[in-house]
């Protein structure tokens, strides 16, 4: 199925560290990026996409770095999804459930294009 569609939608960023662990539920135990995949994929999302940092730091400014000298095993984690606000805000709480911290952002965003496999 081929679907196509241009207009406004709504981009969540999901920021967490890659040791972060899902706390509860059916995936607990689990990378806490993997059980929000699996989440979104589960409530119908068009799609989503995890994407490692090479560096960053957070409420506590403890810096994570990828570097030889300094490799830290809690790399920044950023969780993207496009989809309606609406849906996106449905998700919240379910969402919110499973982070014990991290940061959650949504901004509009124009989609040009999606075409489904």
């Amino acid at each position: 199925m081929t679907e196509r569609f241009e207009g406004e939608r709504t981009l969540m960023r999901i920021f967490l560290g890659e040791s972060d662990r899902c706390p509860s539920g059916p995936h607990r135990g689990q990378p806490l990026y993997e059980a929000i995949l699996l989440t979104l994929r589960e409530a119908g999302c068009a799609g989503a996409t995890v994407v490692r940092g090479i560096a960053g730091f957070g409420p506590t400014a403890k810096l994570h770095t990828g570097k030889v000298l300094r490799l830290s095993s809690d790399l920044p984690v950023i969780v993207e999804v496009v989809d309606d606000e609406e849906n996106l805000r449905r998700l919240l709480p379910a969402v919110d459930e499973l982070m014990g911290g991290g940061l959650i952002t949504m901004e509009k965003a124009h989609v040009v294009m999606y075409r489904g496999e």
